[in-house]
C-alpha cells in the first residue's frame, strides 16, 4: 500500500526511485546465469534463450491485464463485504496501461518496477523445469503467472487488497508488509517452480530404481557465480525502490535498505560456505550461490524495517534453511530441482516474510515484534500455500492437458539446445559424456 506521504514524489526522489528501479533487470540477469551455469552444457543455450524468451512474454502479459489485475492502492478495485467489513479483492484498472500517466506519479513508477519484477518473478520456475521443460510451454506458463497469479497476490499486498487490510480492518499491525517482494515476487516464483517440477517429474536417470538421486552437476560453477553479483545489484534496486513505492521511506533512508540486503546476502553466502565445508569436507560453490541468493531473497520483506544486526540473523538462518531445504526437496520429497528454485525463493522467501512480524520496527512502535504483526505475516502465509500454491499448480496442470510442457524422451536425451535450437552452446566441445559413461 503506498501511505499517504508518498502519494507525491519531489524530482529527486524521481529521479533517485528510477535509477533504483533501472538496476532491477540485473537481478533477472543474474538468475538467468544461475540457472544456466547450474545446467548441464546440452542445455545451456536453450537455458539462457528461455530466460530472455519468457522475461518477454511476462512484461507482455502484465501490460495487456496483470497490471489491470493488480491497480493501485490510491485507486478503488473489485470489493466484496463480509462480517461487516469490506474488502479488496482484485485490481480495476483499465487494460493496455490505459489511465496511467507517465509523469514521474507514484502510480508510472509502479508500473516500471512491476514490469521487471513480473519478469523477475516468471524466471524462477525456469530454475526448477530446467533441461527438460518445453520452450513453448514455458512461455504460455510464464503467460499465466504475469496476466493473473501474480497481479491477484500483488494486488492484495501492494494494490490495496485484502492483506494490506489487515490493520485497518482486524488491527493486524500495519497489515501484511512486504517492501521488496519477498512473498510477492520470490514466493509466488518458488511455488510455481515446485507446481512446474511436480508436473514435469524429474529428469531422465535423475533417480535410482530405489529411489535414490544420482548427482548431476551444473557444467559453469563461473556463470553461476558472476549471476550471484549481478543479482546483488539487482537486488540493491528492487528493495530499494520497493521500501519508497510500498514501504513509504524517504529516499535519504535508503541507505539502511542497501545496508541491510548486503548483510542479509553476505551473512547466508558465509554460512552456506561453512555448512558444507562441515558437512562435505569442501565448501560447495553451488550451494554457497544458492545460500547468497536466499539471503537476498530472505532480506527483501524487511529489509526497510530491520536493524543490520538483525538482517545478518534473517541471513544465516536463510542459509540454513535454503541448504538443508534442497536436500529434503531431492531426498525426502524426490523432486528434481536443478537450480534449487523451491529451496530458494519458496522456502527462503517465506521466512523473509515471516521474519518482518519476528524483527520488524515501525513508527509506531518501539519494540520488535509485534504480535499483531506477526498475526499479519502468518497470514499472508497461510494465502501463499493454502490458495496460491493450489492455483498456480491446477492452471499449470490444466495447460498440460492441452499444451504438454515435458519434452519427448528423444529431447531430452538429445539435450534442449540440439533438440529445440538445432545447435549447441559449446559446438567445439562434446556435451553428452555422462551418457558416454552410462552406456
Amino acid at each position: 500500500m503506498i501511505p499517504e506521504s508518498r502519494s507525491a514524489l519531489s524530482g529527486a526522489s524521481i529521479a533517485v526511485c528510477l535509477l533504483f528501479i533501472f538496476l532491477v533487470p540485473f537481478a533477472a540477469a543474474g538468475l538467468s546465469l544461475i540457472n544456466t551455469g547450474l545446467n548441464r552444457s546440452r542445455s545451456a543455450a536453450h537455458g539462457i534463450l528461455a530466460s530472455l524468451c519468457v522475461a518477454s512474454v511476462a512484461i507482455l502479459a502484465y501490460f495487456v491485464c496483470g497490471f489491470a489485475f493488480q491497480g493501485l492502492s490510491s485507486e478503488p478495485g473489485h470489493t466484496i463485504q463480509l462480517a461487516g467489513k469490506v474488502w479488496n479483492w482484485l485490481g480495476a484498472k483499465p487494460l493496455f496501461f490505459c489511465g496511467i500517466a507517465f509523469d514521474g506519479s507514484p502510480g508510472s513508477l509502479i508500473v516500471l518496477l512491476q514490469m521487471f519484477s513480473v519478469a523477475l518473478a516468471a524466471l524462477i520456475p525456469l530454475g526448477s523445469g530446467a533441461e527438460r521443460w518445453r520452450l513453448s510451454a514455458s512461455c504460455v506458463s510464464a503467460a499465466l503467472l504475469a496476466g493473473w497469479t501474480y497481479p491477484l497476490f500483488a494486488h492484495w499486498v501492494w494494490g490495496g487488497g485484502w492483506l494490506a487490510q489487515l490493520g485497518v480492518n482486524y488491527g493486524l499491525g500495519r497489515g501484511f508488509l512486504d517492501a521488496g517482494g519477498s512473498g510477492s515476487i520470490q514466493v509466488v516464483g518458488g511455488l510455481s517452480a515446485l507446481s512446474v517440477a511436480w508436473i514435469l517429474g524429474p529428469r531422465r536417470n535423475k533417480f535410482t530404481a530405489e529411489g535414490m538421486p544420482a548427482a548431476m552437476p551444473g557444467h559453469n560453477a563461473v556463470l553461476a557465480l558472476f549471476g550471484c553479483m549481478l543479482a546483488w545489484v539487482g537486488w540493491l534496486g528492487l528493495n530499494s525502490a520497493g521500501a519508497i513505492l510500498f514501504a513509504g521511506l524517504d529516499p535519504a533512508q535508503i541507505v539502511l535498505v542497501a545496508v541491510n540486503t548486503t548483510l542479509s546476502a553476505a551473512s547466508a553466502a558465509v554460512a552456506s560456505l561453512l555448512i558444507t565445508r562441515v558437512r562435505f569436507g569442501k565448501p560447495d560453490a553451488s550451494l554457497t550461490a544458492n545460500g547468497w541468493i536466499g539471503g537476498l531473497v530472505a532480506s527483501s520483506a524487511s529489509c526497510a524495517f530491520v536493524k543490520p544486526a538483525e538482517a545478518v540473523v534473517i541471513g544465516l538462518l536463510a542459509a540454513f534453511l535454503v541448504v538443508f531445504a534442497i536436500e529434503i526437496v531431492e531426498l525426502r520429497m524426490r523432486v528434481d530441482d536443478p537450480g534449487g528454485a523451491i529451496s530458494v525463493h519458496a522456502v527462503a522467501g517465506l521466512w523473509g516474510v515471516l521474519a518482518v512480524g519476528i524483527f520488524g520496527r515501525f513508527p509506531t512502535q518501539a519494540a520488535s515484534g509485534d504480535s499483531g504483526q506477526f498475526l499479519a505475516q502468518l497470514v499472508g502465509i497461510a494465502a501463499l500455500i493454502g490458495f496460491m500454491l493450489p492455483l498456480i499448480y491446477g492452471l499449470n496442470r490444466l495447460l498440460n492437458r492441452f499444451l504438454p510442457q515435458r519434452v519427448s524422451a528423444e529431447g531430452e536425451r538429445q539435450g534442449m539446445d540440439l533438440f529445440e535450437l538445432g545447435a549447441g552452446a559449446y559446438p567445439d566441445f562434446v556435451t553428452h559424456r555422462e551418457d558416454l559413461l552410462r552406456h
